[in-house]
């Protein structure tokens, strides 16, 4: 047997485990969640499992950080309103039961959003208009973590360089290295072609950010993680940050493509809202793959784990389970490939912006 057959062989037993490992995880939260929610209710034997509450609270985003069944970490919150700053804490709301009597308005969490109410509880619609909600939420903190987690890998990749200059890779260098080539070789320079030295540093920091945080956000399938790429804010921020660096890097050919195009000049009513609007889909078009592509898979996982509560049979489990299991290995694939064709495609639209006339 060949050293990269064995290779195989151990990538394929390792992403088998990890897929397990989920797996089990997703189906204890689940499990928590549905004995919480039973409690909660008085007449718990006749009320029906709702999958969809269940499935968006654990891919949307929250004031609180949840640990394990009752134990939730509170989120600092930060309101900008009409009348000033306000600072305190998520516990104030009690997981939404009660209303917090701020220093301007009374707030309480609806649908796990911040709203300003009267002194009836009832959700003041203008009051609420006035406050913007900056809180430090899970997803944020996520984001962090994911940030600080890659800053410490690459502080310690580049620390092993300059120790070991000179000398073969060695340890987690060895692992990174390969990665970093892979961006530069098929991606940068293919698609950028001269000068993609430039844009290296942005395509390393968008491939390893989207691909950390797509990691973490298999966590979600158990308790204590975010769904930071499934959520939609996050790609828009991503995708206009790609939307700035191509048309700040354009030259002028690329501007003269779309506002003086090669075709007769009476076609030029037509093909300048075409072009004008290239320019805004392109990178609407990251946006919307990224976010579909993981809330998706995420979904369907915590779809194929309802079934077992739905049905309220163990005979439903096993099924349930191994296309979960199926599901979960081929979302180790998905997140590495988001942050390919995410990186790609922002290498082929520099590209493109930079490319000299012929």
């Amino acid at each position: 047997m060949n050293f990269s057959h064995i290779l195989n062989s151990k990538k394929t037993a390792l992403s088998l485990i990890l897929g397990v490992f989920l797996t089990f995880c997703a189906c204890k939260t689940f499990a928590i969640q549905h004995e919480e929610h039973a409690n909660e209710v008085k007449n718990a034997e006749t009320e029906a499992f709702n999958p969809t509450t269940a499935i968006l609270e654990h891919i949307g985003d929250s004031h609180y950080w949840h640990v394990v069944g009752e134990t939730s970490i509170p989120l600092p919150v930060i309101l900008y309103t009409d009348k000033g700053v306000e600072f305190f804490s998520s516990a104030a709301f009690h997981h939404g039961t009660e209303a917090h009597q701020g220093k301007f308005y009374t707030y309480k969490l609806v649908e796990d959003k911040i709203k300003a109410v009267d002194a009836n509880g009832e959700v003041d619609k203008e009051a609420s208009s006035h406050v913007y909600d900056f809180s430090i939420t899970k997803n944020v903190l996520a984001m962090w973590i994911a940030g600080l987690l890659i800053l410490i890998i690459f502080m310690s990749v580049a620390s092993s360089y300059k120790k070991r200059e000179g000398k073969a890779p060695k340890g987690l260098q060895s692992l990174v290295e390969p990665i970093i080539m892979f961006v530069r070789d098929e991606i940068a320079r293919p698609n950028i072609g001269r000068g993609y030295q430039r844009y290296m540093p942005i395509l390393l920091t968008i491939f390893f950010f989207i691909w950390m945080n797509n990691l973490l956000g298999l966590v979600p399938l158990f308790p204590g993680g975010a769904n930071v790429t499934g959520n939609i804010m996050f790609t828009f921020v991503m995708s206009a940050i790609v939307m700035l660096v191509v048309n700040f890097s354009a030259n002028k050919y690329y501007w003269k493509h779309i506002f003086l195009p090669d075709v007769p000049v009476w076609l030029y009513p037509i093909m300048i809202p075409v072009e004008l609007i290239g320019v805004i889909s392109r990178p609407f078009a990251l946006m919307i793959r990224l976010y579909a592509n993981i809330s998706a898979g995420h979904i369907i996982v915590l779809s194929l784990i309802s079934l077992i509560f739905i049905f309220k049979s163990i005979a439903v489990a096993p099924i349930s389970i191994l296309f979960v299991l199926f599901m979960d290995v081929l979302e180790l694939l998905v997140a590495f490939l988001q942050a390919f064709i995410f990186t790609m495609l922002t290498a082929l639209f520099i590209g493109t912006a930079v490319e000299d006339h012929h």
